[in-house]
């Protein structure tokens, strides 16, 4: 997330989180430093947990994430598949309507795969 230069701040800062924890993200967006903290709020290792806000821009954040084992057809090798399931909504009532039709869900979802290929880049290099 280099663009945004997204970094955890506070909390659990590096490793592996784990139900309870909480981390701080610190990022820039539209130009605005912005902090979001959220807790694991649900875990179920290696294949589920959740991340809700309990601070920060939005009125709600809940982030589900999800990997399951799936066979690789170009390789014929397992691999896994991430989900992401992001329901969040923006503050300032109306308005806050409008700008998360307008704007944040396809900012938020470009994000989100951003973070993804990144992610994906990553674990298949560490594999080679």
């Amino acid at each position: 997330m280099r663009g945004s230069r997204e970094q955890a701040v506070a909390g659990v800062t590096s490793g592996q989180l784990s139900l309870g924890d909480r981390v701080t993200w610190r990022a820039c967006h539209f130009g605005l430093t912005w902090h979001l903290t959220s807790t694991i709020s649900a875990c179920t290792p290696p294949s589920y947990f959740v991340d809700e806000q309990v601070s920060g821009p939005f009125r709600r954040w809940i982030h589900t994430h999800t990997f399951a084992s799936t066979p690789d057809n170009e390789t014929g090798t397992e691999a896994t598949l991430m989900k992401d399931i992001v329901d969040f909504a923006a503050p300032a009532g109306p308005l806050g309507t409008i700008a998360e039709i307008l704007i944040l869900r396809r900012y938020m979802t470009g994000l989100i795969l951003q973070r993804n290929a990144y992610i994906k880049q990553l674990t298949e290099a560490a594999v080679r």
